[in-house]
């Protein structure tokens, strides 16, 4: 199979998967390759009845974490921090008091940054998890579009609502609430909002224009699209318009484009934002899920347990959203089909990408 073959058949499949699923509204996929000389950016289907464009920007969920981990990464080679440093050296008591409450002990003042870092505290998760009593907090945030929550309502929240999983280190949760904990740290440690150190800390060094904190700051360029929609409990969401989900904050409120996006995979590849080994310590990977193993803000996903040439590794977001890089074959697959059933689906699409490309490789 030749390059143009290839290319073609991804292109007929991602707009058959489209067309196929009324629920899924559009969807965005950019393939890149110095390797094999590739760079195909595509999209397929529609926002405000307008088709979807392959340089629309579109929300990246859980994307964000690796942002959120590497400003910590970077504040760590600057010496204003430490992986080992417990949280409390940078929070206030009132939102260290009772965060963490484990078979009657409390380890909140045990808990440190890698923790935080490799979803490793133990801290129940105010997005996925089930409260012991009431509404889901994506429920909540659905039903009620315009009230506002601050990082600190969520993890007020986590505490009333949630229980915390096991001690500091001594398993792998994945939380939001980690993350939104880092996005504090962040900004105690540099006196600024936690958007101002995005843009300072990557999207300006980047040159990542049409990246921004949705509902916190503006791209540096205004994109010529709407930010596509998203498909969530059975019903289309604009995004821009429900305050609510302000909540996600540095645990995964960032817009982009899939070229941004790129951008920053190659700069993290490339080691253009810190010293080679940081990029390194920060894979060293955690079994998380069946097949998907967790590093310090990164996701590893292993395709086939016994065939490491369709590993890749980046991150993934609950919205099928995804960011991946293949070692092998030196291939970067990025996007997103803006629905929150497709997160296990979108790892199996790029999976059937990696084996259409492996083909032209021969």
């Amino acid at each position: 199979m030749n390059r143009e073959q290839a290319k073609l058949m991804i292109e007929k499949k991602l707009k058959a998967t489209v067309d196929s699923n009324p629920k899924l509204l559009n969807a965005y996929l950019l393939i890149h390759s110095d390797k094999l000389n590739i760079h195909w950016n595509m999209a397929h289907g529609k926002t405000d009845d307008l088709p979807a464009n392959p340089v629309q920007p579109y929300h990246t969920a859980s994307i964000g974490k690796t942002f959120t981990a590497m400003i910590i990464a970077m504040l760590a080679e600057e010496e204003k921090l430490s992986f080992s440093d417990p949280i409390a050296k940078y929070l206030p008591e009132d939102i260290i008091r009772d965060l963490h409450i484990y078979k009657g002990k409390d380890y909140s003042s045990e808990i440190r940054i890698e923790h935080l870092l490799t979803n490793t505290s133990g801290l129940p998760d105010y997005y996925e998890d089930k409260p012991k009593q009431g509404k889901a907090f994506l429920e909540m945030l659905l039903e009620e579009p315009s009230r506002e929550w601050t990082a600190q309502d969520t993890i007020q929240w986590s505490k009333q609502y949630l229980s915390s999983r096991f001690a500091p280190g001594k398993g792998c949760h994945y939380t939001n609430t980690g993350f939104n904990l880092l996005g504090l740290i962040i900004e105690e440690i540099t006196s600024k909002s936690y958007h101002e150190v995005l843009h300072e800390y990557i999207f300006q060094r980047l040159d990542m224009n049409q990246s921004y904190l949705g509902q916190y700051s503006e791209p540096a360029v205004k994109s010529n699209y709407p930010v596509a929609n998203i498909y969530a409990l059975d019903k289309q969401i604009k995004v821009e318009d429900q305050l609510s989900f302000k909540s996600l904050y540095a645990a995964g409120q960032t817009i982009s484009t899939s070229e941004d996006l790129l951008l920053f995979m190659k700069a993290l590849t490339g080691n253009k934002l810190m010293q080679p080994d940081l990029p390194l310590s920060m894979q060293k990977w955690k079994k998380m899920w069946i097949g998907v193993d967790y590093g310090y803000g990164l996701m590893r996903v292993r395709m086939l347990p016994v065939i490491q040439k369709y590993n890749v590794w980046g991150h993934l977001g609950s919205i099928g959203s995804f960011m991946l890089y293949n070692p092998k074959m030196d291939v970067y697959i990025i996007g997103n089909f803006n629905n929150t059933t497709y997160l296990a689906k979108s790892i199996r699409y790029v999976f059937s990408i990696l084996r259409t490309l492996a083909k032209c490789e021969k």
